[in-house]
């Protein structure tokens, strides 16, 4: 990879900073969803440009085909979606911008602290999602099934969360 950054990349950046910020700041939160499968959409466009292919198509099936799409339905089953009781309002604003500002100051210190980064020219694999295959199923087969159990659990509470109990 050269030094230069593609102009694509700037695009999808911009996008992604834009469509987060539209997330965290809009009152309506349906088109907050909406941004927010906009900014995971864009974020899968930057997988494709660092050529992960793989990642680029777990992150739309993944997040944008399995989560967002599931923080929609709750959004619309919700029965009060359309009164004025739900009020998307940070009553914090000021301790959110001091923390994020701190964030910031912190991540401009590790970035100058880290030095000078060495970009190699190492090519990528050409079977890369075999070989994300064979170590997901080798070297990293107990944290696979660790965090397929886990979800598992979280899916098995929400249902049980969700059933009406029946009078």
């Amino acid at each position: 990879m050269d030094a230069s950054v593609s102009p694509v990349f700037w695009i999808l950046a911009a996008v992604i900073i834009l469509s987060a910020i539209a997330v965290v700041s809009l009152k309506n939160i349906f088109h907050c969803a909406l941004f927010l499968i906009l900014c995971l959409f864009s974020v899968a466009g930057i997988f494709i440009l660092l050529h992960a292919e793989f990642l680029a198509a777990a992150q739309v099936l993944i997040y944008v085909g399995a989560v967002a799409i599931l923080i929609i339905f709750a959004i619309m089953l919700t029965t009060n979606l359309a009164s004025r009781t739900i009020q998307q309002v940070n009553k914090h604003a000021l301790t959110a911008l001091f923390g994020c500002a701190l964030f910031v100051l912190a991540m401009v210190g590790l970035f100058r602290q880290s030095g000078v980064w060495n970009w190699t020219q190492t090519a990528l694999p050409d079977e890369n999602v075999l070989t994300i295959g064979k170590l997901l199923m080798t070297k990293y087969m107990l944290p696979f099934e660790v965090v397929s159990v886990l979800l598992l659990a979280a899916l098995i509470g929400a249902i049980a969360l969700a059933r009406e109990e029946k009078s």
